[in-house]
C-alpha cells in the first residue's frame, strides 16, 4: 500500500504500561491504512520543528516522567496546527503531570484507580453512539484498572464508566468519570482512551476497536 501519511509512535517513561508491547500491537494496523510509521524512544522528537510538522499523528505511550518546555511546545504546536494526538491509560493521561500546557490539551489528568484491578463497566454515551470510534459498541465489563479521571467540558466523552459509591468509600454517590473521549484542539484532533493498563486489555474486541478507530479519527 502507498503510505502518504505519516505517523509517530513516542514510547517510554514508567515500563509497568509495557509501552513497546502496547505499541507495536498497533504499529501493522497504521502501516496496512497507509501510514508511513516512525518510532522514538526519546522525547527530543517534540522539539524537532520541521519533523512535527510533517506528521499526520502522533501516538503518544510515556507514562509519568517529564519533559522540557521546548518540547512541549513543540508538541503542542504541532498539534494546534493540525497533527492528530492519540493515546491510552496512563501514556497518554498520566504524562507530564507538572505541565500544564500538555494537560490543557489533553483534556484529562489520571487521579486514581481505586481498588487496584476490579470488575467494572465501560458504558458508551447513548447520545453518541453513531461517533465513528464507539459505533456498534455499547455496553462491556471488564477486569482492570479502572481509571478516575479528572476532565474538563472541552471533550466530547464517547463512553463512561462509574465507581458506585457503598458505605465503605469515602465519596458519597455514585461518580461518572470519562472513559473514553475526543478533543479539538486548534486545527488537530485529540483521541483519549483511558483504558489499557495491560496489554491483554488492548487485545479485548471492544477496547482493540475503538483504539484503532480512534487512532485513524485523531488523523489530519
Amino acid at each position: 500500500m502507498t503510505t502518504d501519511r505519516h505517523a509517530l509512535v513516542v514510547r517510554g517513561g514508567w515500563d509497568g504500561h509495557q509501552p513497546v508491547e502496547a505499541t507495536d500491537r498497533f504499529v501493522p494496523f497504521l502501516r496496512d491504512h497507509g501510514f508511513a510509521v516512525e518510532v522514538s524512544d526519546d522525547l527530543a522528537v517534540y522539539a524537532d520543528t520541521d519533523r512535527m510538522a510533517r506528521l499526520d499523528l502522533v501516538v503518544h505511550c510515556w507514562t509519568m516522567g517529564t519533559a522540557t518546555d521546548e518540547q512541549i511546545a513543540g508538541l503542542t504546536a504541532a498539534v494546534r496546527a493540525g497533527t492528530g494526538f492519540a493515546g491510552w491509560h496512563g501514556g497518554i493521561v498520566d504524562s507530564f503531570r507538572t505541565s500544564t500546557p500538555y494537560l490543557q490539551m489533553t483534556g484529562g489528568q489520571f487521579a486514581e484507580h481505586p481498588g487496584g484491578f476490579v470488575d467494572h463497566e465501560i458504558e458508551v454515551v447513548p447520545e453518541r453512539a453513531d461517533h465513528p470510534v464507539v459505533r456498534g459498541l455499547h455496553r462491556w465489563t471488564q477486569h482492570t484498572e479502572q481509571y478516575w479521571m479528572l476532565t474538563d467540558s472541552g471533550n466530547d466523552v464517547l463512553a463512561t464508566t462509574r465507581f458506585r459509591a457503598t458505605p465503605d468509600t469515602p465519596w458519597r454517590q455514585d461518580v461518572v468519570s470519562p472513559a473514553v473521549w475526543t478533543r479539538q484542539w486548534g486545527q488537530g484532533r485529540v483521541f483519549v482512551s483511558t483504558i489499557g493498563h495491560r496489554v491483554e486489555d488492548l487485545d479485548r474486541a471492544e477496547v482493540r476497536t475503538l483504539t484503532e478507530r480512534g487512532l485513524l479519527w485523531a488523523s489530519r
